[in-house]
């Protein structure tokens, strides 16, 4: 078979790839993390790049999507085009692959109670009158100091080694234990440090958090964008693909575990220590993304009834998953409520101390699969509202990611401003500038309750009519233009169409509904709520008024936000540092009561309701 040469710039890479890859393909084997919203299916239209040399014809769907001018140019979708030549590829977006990603989050008071710690002891070195084995030895050693290993329990990994650690150390060692297993032997007294990470594997981005597991300080931070968003940008579209793909599930497995290691390695780098002394893992990761870290295949989660494989938590050697730190290293993964509810769910409500509150407190996570939970110490529930992609920019015309180039915030006052992450001129707009504008375009009475455009020769509101010209026709339908061609980092105007904002009520109206339905099952009225906990980066960064003008969360509740930064990051801290608190976030799962919306009696009327927009006076 043929190979081509494909140079992909400004980062001058370059890789060969064999004849009819895409050039998807080529950014795969080239170590690009670029974007593919729809999974690589050719429907997004988000892939585009500039190819410089070796364009080819273009397919339908990218004659369907790109138009005359764009093609002219060079512009292709990069899951769509094939290499049949040698190949020069300039990434045009490339900046958007500079994402902000949330790292801070509120911190609590807690016990620390390590997973693993460590006892010294001089082993009896071996004679002629006393010829015990060496691993006799070393358990005769720690049942002095009370640690009675059980028998015949025993990693082979540790007696390989065992030989060589007790004489190169004159028999003076330092053992690991877990729980009253001995899971490793080191030379000498390595007492005196025991690190571990704390990971939030979200599906947009992964963070991970570099922790002394003595003092609970914090030595490094570290995060990037998830390696399988060039699968797809949601959970669907992964399990879609490991399903459809040939080693689908293998290539979204591998993808997560070289970014946890690559983190590990930044981390201990940044920290200047050798990744040796990392003893635990702690993961918190919704439940798609919790069985892909393992390796199991999650596609019952999408079907009915929507079942994963293992709910319990799950203490992992860390060499079963490749995980390169400590040999004696363990994961330690927290438990899953559902199969759209996962453990980073269960990682927040940990950190927010709702299992122990008197009040009744709504916690919401708002993503392409929204988590919902809703109660006190009494009585939790919890559901997921299957916003769709819409918070994302996956299905917006000119949506994006919150990377560099996004516009994130409109605000409508003489003019229309916003703000654009990086500075500069937009490339699109992210979900929280969407919510902005389209709660303005309410306010200023430019929309109806359901969402449709007024016509300009019917705009009643005065402040209305400074605006009325920015209503234009786009693609054939009524859309927004919120910045023209002229202004633009790549020469496409950014709008929100017709179609944008019915996406936007959809994925509004799933939250909303599931809002709904919690309190109604839990009993709960407005003014039994005393806070609303708005986690990850979509919560932090959106402005609460909009969203409560949108009816994304009831105008009712919009005093009592509070924005609580990467909970679900911190929930995976204190079970990393707590023992007691990872069997508490155990707890926490099993107390849940899961709330399926679909079976709801009234949930189709009432989500169907939460569509329409308030009308505003």
């Amino acid at each position: 078979m043929k190979k081509y040469k494909v140079l992909f710039q400004p980062q001058n890479l370059e890789t060969e790839v064999p004849e009819d890859s895409t050039l998807m393909e080529a950014m795969d084997g080239a170590g690009i993390d670029f974007d593919f919203p729809c999974g690589g299916q050719g429907k997004c239209g988000k892939c585009r790049v500039k190819v410089l040399l070796g364009a080819g014809v273009p397919t339908s769907g990218e004659l369907e999507i790109l138009d005359e001018k764009e093609l002219g140019s060079g512009i292709r979708l990069a899951c769509s085009t094939r290499v049949r030549d040698n190949v020069v590829v300039e990434l045009i977006d490339y900046k958007q692959l500079q994402h902000n990603i949330l790292i801070a989050s509120k911190e609590r008071a807690f016990q620390i109670e390590p997973h693993l710690n460590k006892i010294f002891v001089e082993v009896e070195k071996p004679s002629l009158a006393a010829q015990r084995p060496d691993w006799q030895r070393v358990k005769d050693s720690l049942a002095e100091q009370g640690v009675h290993h059980p028998a015949p329990e025993v990693p082979v990994a540790l007696l390989r080694r065992l030989p060589d650690t007790l004489r190169g150390a004159e028999h003076r060692v330092t053992a690991v234990i877990h729980g009253n297993r001995v899971v490793g032997v080191e030379g000498l007294d390595t007492t005196g440090t025991m690190l571990g990470m704390a990971f939030d594997i979200g599906t947009t981005t992964i963070v991970g958090y570099l922790l002394d597991l003595y003092s609970g300080k914090e030595l490094a931070v570290v995060s990037t964008l998830n390696p399988q968003t060039k699968f797809g940008a949601d959970v669907i579209s992964r399990i879609t693909f490991a399903g459809r793909e040939e080693d689908g599930l293998d290539k979204l497995h591998r993808a997560v575990i070289e970014a946890v290691n690559r983190l590990i390695g930044e981390a201990a780098e940044k920290a200047g220590i050798n990744r040796n002394l990392i003893y635990g893992l702690t993961v918190a990761a919704n439940t798609c993304m919790h069985h892909l870290f393992i390796g199991i295949n999650p596609r019952n989660i999408a079907v009915s009834p929507y079942v994963p494989a293992v709910g319990e938590p799950l203490v992992i050697n860390a060499g079963e998953l490749q995980i390169y730190i400590n040999p004696a290293g363990k994961i330690f993964m927290l438990p899953n409520i559902a199969g759209f509810v996962g453990a980073d769910t269960t990682a927040v409500l940990l950190a927010t101390e709702i299992d122990r509150s008197e009040d009744i407190k709504l916690v919401i996570d708002i993503g392409t699969n929204g988590e919902i939970a809703l109660g006190s110490g009494e009585k939790m529930v919890a559901c997921s509202a299957a916003a769709g992609p819409a918070f994302e920019g996956a299905q917006i015309s000119c949506g994006m990611r919150g990377a560099v180039g996004a516009i994130d915030h409109v605000c409508f006052g003489d003019k229309i401003e916003y703000s654009v992450i990086g500075g500069g001129s937009p490339l699109g707009i992210c979900g929280s500038a969407l919510l902005d504008a389209v709660a303005g375009l309410l306010e200023l009475g430019m929309l109806d309750r359901r969402g449709r455009f007024i016509p300009r020769d019917k705009l009643t509101n005065s402040a209305a009519q400074m605006f009325k010209d920015n209503i234009i026709e786009h693609e054939g339908q009524r859309a927004f233009l919120l910045a023209g061609a002229d202004k633009t980092g790549n020469g496409r105007p950014v709008v929100i169409t017709q179609g944008d904002i019915r996406e936007l009520q959809l994925a509004k109206g799933a939250m909303a509904a599931g809002i709904r339905v919690l309190m109604e099952i839990r009993g709960a009225r407005f003014d039994d709520i005393k806070e609303v906990l708005l986690a990850g980066a979509f919560g932090n960064y959106l402005n609460p008024h909009s969203a409560c003008v949108i009816g994304l969360i009831p105008l009712e509740l919009e005093e009592k936000i509070k924005m609580i930064g990467n909970a679900a990051g911190t929930g995976s801290r204190l079970a990393l540092l707590s023992s007691g608190e990872y069997r508490r976030a155990s707890n926490i799962a099993n107390i849940v009561e899961f709330v399926e919306l679909g079976s709801y009696p009234k949930f189709n009327s009432i989500f169907a309701e939460s569509t329409y927009f308030r009308q505003i006076p």
